[in-house]
């Protein structure tokens, strides 16, 4: 049997550059390893906590699987789909819950950061806390364990709910597994990327939250130039020996280059090479690589009823797994 990996992205938003590196790029690569045996969804249930805006979730959903089909996945390799089109998994959810301890869901660093700001804001501790935050982590457990997958690409803010999906899964199997025949494997983290976390405009991650991203397809070239034209830098005029670590142009440039090309552009800021040469170069750079899949990405967004398709035929081949499962755990 293959190795089994997932990967899942919510669906509040669009991606941007940051999402492409971290997480876009690596899986598309992995997915193309003739021994793994890949599954990528659209988590709109996950989209819920946090929107209930349903004209925004239905547009992030058609963004994000054509960004995910304009980037290279091959829907004939893997198993793409979008998670509400699955209705083992809230099916499973339920199982799982019933079987994980109030005092894990407590521990949660979504729970905690909602508490703990509650708090500061002079509020009830729960009072910005719906079941939906609450008991996320078994949702995305369900969503691992649905598959079975083996391994899983997270970043570090996320390595938390990976423990929590193997303490439910070990709990159900002790529970109700046969001897030596337990129903869900045990999955393991994975990094996605070298480049867990690419800066943003002003050297934070790069998060819609801080508005410091560069877009990945939305735009087109003048909005990924515009967006790096804002990168902070500081005052230093061309000629002048620049810091090539006092700015995030540089990881960025980094990210999408080879080292050779990265150490020739740290070169030539120490060298004086002005900041609107570095931008154009790093804008050149990315649009090298990404700018061939905006076509694509363009002609997917004004034929939905493609993607649709896609999904729902990715969907299809993915409920034979759970169907599957789901026998076994209601019997």
């Amino acid at each position: 049997m293959k190795k089994r990996t997932l990967t899942g992205i919510t669906t509040t938003g669009t991606l941007h550059i940051g999402n492409y590196v971290g997480a876009i790029r690596p899986a598309i690569r992995d997915s193309r390893n003739p021994d793994v045996q890949s599954f990528y969804f659209m988590a709109d249930l996950h989209g819920l906590i946090k929107c209930q805006d349903p004209e925004r979730l239905a547009k992030s959903r058609m963004q994000i699987s054509a960004t995910w089909l304009a980037a290279g996945l091959d829907p004939e390799r893997v198993v793409f789909y979008r998670q509400s089109d699955i209705p083992e998994i809230p099916l499973l959810n339920w199982l799982l819950t019933c079987v994980t301890g109030k005092g894990l869901m407590n521990r949660a660093h979504a729970y905690k950061a909602s508490v703990d700001a509650a708090v500061a804001a002079g509020k009830e501790p729960d009072a910005d806390v719906t079941m939906g935050l609450y008991c996320y982590p078994v949702l995305m457990a369900a969503d691992i364990l649905m598959f079975n997958a083996n391994e899983v690409p997270v970043g570090h803010d996320q390595l938390q709910h990976l423990e929590i999906a193997r303490d439910i899964a070990s709990t159900f199997n002790y529970l109700y597994a046969p001897k030596n025949k337990p129903f869900f494997t045990l999955p393991q983290a994975t990094g996605g990327s070298a480049v867990e976390v690419l800066p943003g405009l002003d050297g934070r991650k790069m998060s819609k939250s801080y508005n410091n991203v560069i877009p990945l397809f939305e735009g087109g070239r003048a909005a990924l130039d515009e967006a790096i034209s804002r990168i902070v830098t500081d005052s230093r005029l061309p000629g002048e020996r620049k810091d090539p670590d006092s700015t995030s142009l540089t990881v960025i440039y980094e990210a999408f280059s080879t080292p050779e090309e990265s150490k020739t552009f740290r070169e030539a800021l120490v060298a004086g090479m002005g900041w609107g040469e570095a931008k154009k170069q790093l804008a050149d750079k990315i649009d090298a690589e990404i700018g061939p899949m905006r076509e694509r990405y363009n002609y997917l967004m004004s034929h939905p009823e493609e993607l649709e398709d896609t999904l729902l035929k990715g969907a299809a081949k993915a409920r034979v797994y759970a169907q599957e499962l789901m026998e076994k755990l209601r019997e």
